[in-house]
């Protein structure tokens, strides 16, 4: 196992024992492969760069590099903006842990040796973040590479397997070309993101949520508090604004988009043609039981059963994230009751809605206030109610998330 920081300075020799340089740089092409080091970047005096591939390295051992080759073989140096440079792009810049789900210092790269074809290639082990690496780095060139390995082994290793690493990169254009493994940031919780997020610079955050698909940066925006829900989506294009929005539930994107400058939250309107609902929610007050409401809530007639209603519900792809209730209409569409989806679940087939409906007959206006929803949440001991309007039509719903949301920004 070798380290970053030794083979960085390590005096190079060709294939004749000729020395060459000193390793300056060491490139990944994450095109080619996400964790082999692909160049070595060598530096003489006022010579021109070379750059030795990694097919062309003999043996590496801390403080020296050996090649296949010698001098004449090697190329000289040409910038590549799709490699990813060691010292430059990965020692002392932050990462996600997404093991550990959080944001780290890059302190010092381990490197595993694979011997292949006669030559030796050099590929990303782990990435050290404690003390070991520190300790290392800064001892590094003051005393010999077997004593910094003596004082580091009395030291707590911290370290985290290249494959759980997503790197941070504010520039676009890097951003693109790099992609590490920007696409398993979808798979950490929303929650998870937000907080990560919420440690990074502005322009660290933005590189991570333009990284996202759109559902997931849907999620995540969720998550954020108001101050960096606007600020992130005021640095959007509109267009990519509004498709983000638009994965957002109808209640959540309101909120959102209140937030937000009125002229700025108009542009995003105009790119959401499908915003009808969202419209509507947003001539409520947020304090309001119509502002903290979610329009797409499911609801049947009181005499249906209990397979029409599934049925009903898969054919109609509904989302049941949050659905903890199924809401009854009567013969004039008006509120009739509501059926909690574990009664559902446990039902006989042609079980009717009425014989399950919940004991609790009880709705709010659009128009009642926070504290009025949260008093009857704590009295009947709620997990959603029925909004209806002014002929008791069931126009919505409020879970006890929206609660929790609304509690949370009072404190």
């Amino acid at each position: 196992m070798l380290h970053a920081t030794e083979v960085l300075g390590a005096k190079t020799y060709d294939s004749h024992g000729h020395y060459v340089g000193r390793v300056k740089e060491l490139f990944i092409d994450p095109a080619e492969q996400q964790n082999r080091v692909a160049r070595v970047l060598l530096s003489r005096g006022q010579f021109r760069p070379l750059v030795a591939r990694y097919n062309q390295i003999a043996s590496v051992t801390p403080g020296e590099m050996k090649l296949t080759t010698d001098e004449s073989a090697l190329e000289l140096y040409q910038p590549n903006d799709s490699w990813l440079a060691m010292r430059k792009d990965l020692l002392d810049q932050q990462i996600i842990d997404m093991h550990g789900r959080k944001v780290v210092r890059v302190n010092d790269i381990d490197i595993d040796e694979h011997k292949t074809n006669g030559n030796v290639e050099m590929k990303l082990a782990d990435v050290d973040v404690g003390l070991a690496g520190a300790v290392r780095r800064l001892l590094q060139g003051l005393v010999s590479p077997h004593m910094i390995r003596k004082i580091q082994e009395k030291l707590p290793p911290q370290k985290i397997r290249w494959e759980f690493v997503n790197l941070i990169e504010p520039d676009p254009l890097r951003r693109v070309k790099l992609r590490i493994t920007g696409d398993s940031l979808a798979t950490l919780h929303p929650a998870d993101l937000a907080d990560i997020m919420e440690d990074l610079s502005p322009a660290e955050r933005q590189s991570v949520f333009t990284s996202l698909d759109e559902s997931s940066a849907a999620e995540a925006i969720a998550e954020l508090d108001s101050r960096l829900q606007v600020q992130i989506l005021e640095r959007l294009e509109p267009e990519k604004a509004a498709h983000i929005i638009e994965e957002m539930p109808p209640d959540e994107a309101a909120d959102v988009l209140n937030e937000m400058p009125a002229d700025r939250s108009e542009e995003v309107l105009a790119e959401m043609p499908e915003s009808r609902e969202v419209r509507d929610l947003l001539k409520f007050d947020p304090d309001t039981a119509g502002g903290m409401m979610n329009t797409e809530v499911v609801i049947v007639a009181k005499d249906s059963t209990r397979d029409e209603v599934v049925k009903y519900i898969r054919d109609n792809e509904i989302t049941i994230d949050q659905m903890d209730n199924v809401f009854l209409n009567d013969d004039h569409m008006k509120f009739a009751g509501s059926v909690r989806l574990v009664r559902l679940v446990l039902a006989t087939p042609e079980q009717k809605m009425t014989d399950l409906a919940n004991n609790v007959l009880v709705s709010v206006p659009p128009s009642a206030s926070s504290n009025e929803v949260f008093e009857l949440f704590d009295k009947y001991n709620l997990r959603s109610l029925c909004v209806v309007d002014a002929e008791n039509h069931p126009i919505g719903a409020i879970t006890v998330d929206d609660v929790v949301s609304h509690l949370r920004e009072k404190v």
